[in-house]
């Protein structure tokens, strides 16, 4: 069962793809942690996407297919995985369909499209707070420290990361609305795709999820 996460930044991808992938068996491939990881490890891919990705753009296709190819051959996808952050693009999309072709999982059974109004994303990401130490998530909202600014688990100062800071969400969404959000007719067209109501708590945009899954796995 291959599923793919679609919607713009901060609509919660990451938060259903890892409670979907749990309850479900299946590995959560995470293009942006993967790139995450890169940079933080000063490898030459992440030189290459650092200025890249603080600036709110988008990786080039042919640095996330390799990432993708690689992680997808791993033996724990091989009977499927929850796509988390690609495809981003139509072009990346018609090279997943490619890849997939060749490999165990075929092709793409079911896409899911989060749907959250933009304020309510700009709100989300420029509030999130991040430990540079432990790597620990925080949301001043939804998610804050006990201790004001600092993290829970080490004690470090949170800090704002980059692409978080609201310019550079603007600019996010912007890539998002160009580049991205064509693939919703993409997949609408071969008939995958689910579009779920991406506002409410965590457990009740899940329960939207598993519910589309589960239609999926039974039809």
């Amino acid at each position: 069962m291959l599923v793919v996460f679609l919607g713009p930044p901060g609509a919660g991808k990451g938060t259903q793809a890892a409670r979907l992938a749990a309850k479900y068996g299946l590995p959560q491939v995470s293009t942006g942690d993967l790139l995450r990881e890169a940079v933080a490890a000063g490898s030459e891919l992440g030189r290459r996407v650092k200025a890249i990705m603080e600036a709110g753009g988008l990786v080039d296709d042919d640095t996330m297919g390799e990432v993708v190819r690689e992680r997808l051959a791993r033996a724990d996808a091989a009977g499927g995985a929850i796509m988390d952050g690609y495809p981003r693009t139509c072009a990346q999309a018609k090279f997943l369909d490619r890849l997939l072709r060749t490999t165990p999982q075929g092709g793409v059974d079911l896409v899911l499209f989060l749907d959250v109004p933009e304020q309510m994303l700009i709100d989300r990401l420029s509030r999130r707070r991040a430990c540079p130490e432990c790597g620990a998530n925080y949301h001043l909202d939804f998610r804050p420290p006990l201790a004001a600014g600092r993290c829970d688990r080490c004690g470090a100062e949170l800090i704002q990361r980059d692409d978080d800071r609201e310019q550079v969400v603007r600019q996010r969404l912007a890539v998002y609305r160009e580049s991205t959000e064509p693939l919703v007719a993409y997949y609408r067209d071969r008939g995958v795709l689910r579009e779920i109501d991406g506002t409410g708590t965590i457990d009740e945009v899940f329960a939207r999820v598993d519910a589309a899954m589960a239609a999926s796995v039974a039809g």
